[in-house]
């Protein structure tokens, strides 16, 4: 019989102590394939230990290079001359695989990469991605469920404006253009901090960005770039969930490694459901001491309320004093776990991309099942709020975006597991 991982937590811990965050899994994903774009050897720093790296690194490796994962590092030696195909079997357990479409195509002009799977939460079309390197000069196709771009003159640079600011055509485009002949501009371009962390290492290679952090990114292509050392960027979802389990729980933990102004509006709606939240220098505490007063919460691109923490949001609001309104503007399919929410007794109603929750003073303990990576946290953390014991299947998902969550958890006072359970099979 088959078997399979669960976590197991049992209700009532407040949550005290300290945390560390490390590197953002968003942003080392997409470090490690901006290091395609210089020969020879970079390094990133702070890189997560958690099953989207290690995935990610084995694309490298089937691209030419020569990749080491080691004490957080990835070292990266990149050949003269990278692969141009990126495989299915890889691509469709990673999402963010999609963005060495960029660098490859600005490396080697043609580029065969497999559509891309990842987290089931709703559609996330390439469109923007294709149309801005159209618009560079590449010539897209597909077949067979692959997508071929080819540059056989070169990119260019052009004015490109997106619909909506999708981080991954912004870093798409952005590691396309640094290698342009001229100057493309990307207006309406994602803001994200992990975007900020791209140009970063970037402009350390010896790219020409303008605009970091604004909503124009202004590129002015360069011949070549060269391999350096950077230090990947604090993990603020993880934190973000850190700082949400603590409120959930009326817990007191100060969160290390991620710097709080990458959470402003999450953290100015904890202290509006009633949390005392002290900010430091790439640190703060989060205390609460009471039940959570219900907060109305509206996902939106940075720096709005991240929809990565949506899960973590219906969870606070599931326990909080009234009713909340939810609101999600980003992913169609976010509200797939709130069936399992509503397992461990919240009360719950969705119509379209809102949901209304009101609160309950405790939840019930369940088996549940993770659907994605935040949802998955947040269903533990909700199991924190429930009488008796949560498990929660399908922890993988967890496993590509929280390393040693469980670990983490028992340090802040929480009684927790992870097992391998039997997973029943059936003859027919």
């Amino acid at each position: 019989m088959a078997r399979v991982d669960v976590i197991r937590v049992k209700g009532g811990a407040q949550l005290a102590g300290d945390v560390s965050v490390g590197g953002a899994k968003n942003s080392a994903l997409k470090l490690m394939a901006v290091a395609l774009l210089a020969q020879g050897r970079s390094v990133v720093e702070n890189v997560p230990r958690i099953t989207d790296i290690a995935i990610m690194a084995e694309v490298l490796r089937r691209l030419g290079c020569q990749v080491t994962l080691e004490g957080g590092h990835a070292i990266i030696d990149v050949p003269a001359e990278p692969g141009s195909e990126a495989d299915y079997d890889l691509v469709r357990r990673l999402r963010a695989s999609i963005c060495v479409l960029g660098p490859l195509l600005a490396r080697r002009g043609y580029v065969r990469v497999a559509l891309p799977g990842g987290d089931m939460i709703g559609s996330r079309g390439l469109d923007m991605h294709f149309s801005g390197l159209t618009r560079m000069g590449a010539e897209i196709s597909g077949e067979h469920g692959f997508v071929i771009a080819a540059a056989p003159r070169g990119l260019r640079g052009s004015k490109i404006w997106l619909d909506f600011p999708s981080v991954g055509a912004t870093e798409n485009l952005l590691m396309a253009a640094v290698l342009a002949k001229g100057v493309t501009e990307i207006d309406n371009a994602a803001r994200e901090p992990e975007i900020v962390d791209i140009c970063d290492m970037l402009t350390a290679m010896g790219a020409r960005i303008g605009g970091a952090g604004s909503s124009t990114l202004t590129v002015e292509g360069v011949e070549s770039l060269s391999p350096v050392t950077h230090r990947t960027v604090g993990d603020r979802i993880v934190g973000g969930t850190w700082a949400f389990a603590t409120a959930m729980t009326r817990g007191d933990v100060t969160i290390h490694g991620v710097r709080p102004e990458y959470l402003d509006v999450a953290l100015d709606k904890l202290v509006t459901a009633g949390a005392q939240v002290t900010l430091g220098e790439n640190q703060f505490r989060v205390r609460m001491e009471q039940r959570p007063r219900a907060v109305d919460i509206v996902t939106l691109p940075f720096p709005g309320f991240a929809t990565d923490l949506l899960p973590m949001a219906i969870g606070l609001a599931a326990v909080a004093e009234g009713a909340s309104l939810i609101t999600e503007n980003i992913f169609d399919g976010r509200f797939m776990f709130v069936n399992e929410m509503v397992r461990l007794g919240a009360d719950i109603r969705t119509d379209g991309h809102h949901a209304v929750v009101n609160g309950r003073e405790r939840l019930s303990g369940a088996p549940v099942r993770a659907t994605d990576i935040r949802a998955g946290a947040g269903l533990v953390i909700a199991g924190l709020c429930a009488d008796g014991v949560t498990e929660v299947g399908e922890v993988h998902h967890i496993d590509r975006g929280y390393p040693d969550f469980v670990t983490d958890l028992a340090k802040l006072g929480v009684e927790v597991e992870r097992a391998d359970v039997p997973e029943p099979t059936f003859d027919f």
